[in-house]
């Protein structure tokens, strides 16, 4: 089953996609799949069945589509060698060995979700934005500490995510030792629906990866093609580390990483130059995923940044604590 979240004539509806793919079936008005999710996969299924024997479809022409859910959190791994490769070679580095030991993710903002089909705003202050082609799975039932065999039935299902990248916010704050954090923070697109893991047992390799293939264009220009049988980790893996200690929740996103040639940084490590350029406003960068389906945002001039003044160091704040004494 394929589930989406779309706005028609102004009102926010859920629903499921007609067997055909070109039509959806809304559900009742206010029933959102995020509640529906964490209400149990049953209770979601059965209301599907539902909106398709009753709800009269619209047609996807008709409606704008946003992301599937409203994630309550956001994790994004890097479970991809040959991106992290690219990328470190760009710092004259290598992929640390701490890499290979365990799943690294960072937390990204729920608050900045986009749709399938929005436009993205250049970051305030960025010169150099990216775009990274990755999926998603997404949490069905809660859970905590669990073995990656458990995490199979944790997971509801999958769909494509974007994590759009200011590049030269990214570097510049990660020489902190922070992050990366405004570099990420602007936007992240989910979409163009939930499709249930089900859909995927019959493409899963010996070790339980998804043999999907994946392509990034920007443009008219195919820019990488990977699979996610590349994928160091399997999602059942990702989901178990994550809950490690803590829980995953009915919503919960967790990324896989940027596929292989799936951001323009990979290929600017490796060529040592700004090759292919970073996207500007006009471009219009298109993710496909086999199974799932495409997204396709269009880049859009962005606000220039608010003035935040540079820090008060110690030095200029004694003469201030020595008068408070």
């Amino acid at each position: 089953m394929r589930f989406a979240t779309f706005t028609h004539d102004g009102t926010t509806f859920s629903g499921i996609l007609s067997t055909s793919g070109n039509k959806i079936h809304p559900f009742p008005a206010g029933t959102t799949l995020l509640h529906l999710i964490s209400e149990g996969e049953p209770a979601l299924r059965r209301a599907g069945a539902t909106a398709l024997g009753v709800a009269a479809p619209l047609a996807l022409t008709d409606v704008r589509l946003l992301p599937p859910v409203q994630p309550p959190t956001i994790r994004d791994f890097m479970a991809f060698e040959q991106h992290v490769e690219g990328v470190a070679r760009g710092y004259g580095d290598r992929v640390p060995d701490e890499w290979y030991a365990q799943p690294a993710f960072y937390f990204t903002n729920p608050y900045s979700v986009l749709g399938a089909h929005d436009d993205v705003p250049v970051p305030p202050g960025s010169e150099r934005l990216d775009f990274e082609l990755e999926v998603a799975a997404v949490i069905g039932e809660p859970g905590r500490d669990l073995t990656p065999e458990q995490a199979r039935g944790h997971i509801i299902g999958y769909t494509i995510l974007n994590d759009w990248s200011a590049r030269d916010l990214q570097g510049f704050e990660m020489r902190v030792k922070l992050g990366p954090a405004k570099g990420k923070d602007s936007t992240t697109t989910l979409g163009p629906w939930l499709v249930t893991a089900d859909e995927f047992d019959a493409h899963r390799d010996s070790e339980g990866r998804l043999d999907l293939d994946v392509m990034a264009m920007v443009n008219d220009n195919v820019i990488g093609r990977d699979n996610l049988t590349h994928m160091a980790w399997t999602f059942e893996e990702l989901a178990a580390y994550a809950s490690r200690g803590t829980e995953v929740r009915p919503g919960d996103i967790l990324g896989s990483g940027t596929c292989g040639n799936g951001c323009l940084a990979e290929f600017w490590g490796r060529r040592g130059r700004l090759d292919p350029p970073p996207l500007v406003p006009g471009d219009t960068v298109t993710l496909t995923v086999e199974g799932i389906g495409t997204v396709s945002n269009t880049v859009v001039a962005g606000t220039r940044p608010v003035p935040v003044p540079s820090a008060r160091t110690r030095k200029t704040l004694e003469p201030q604590e020595r008068h408070a004494s």
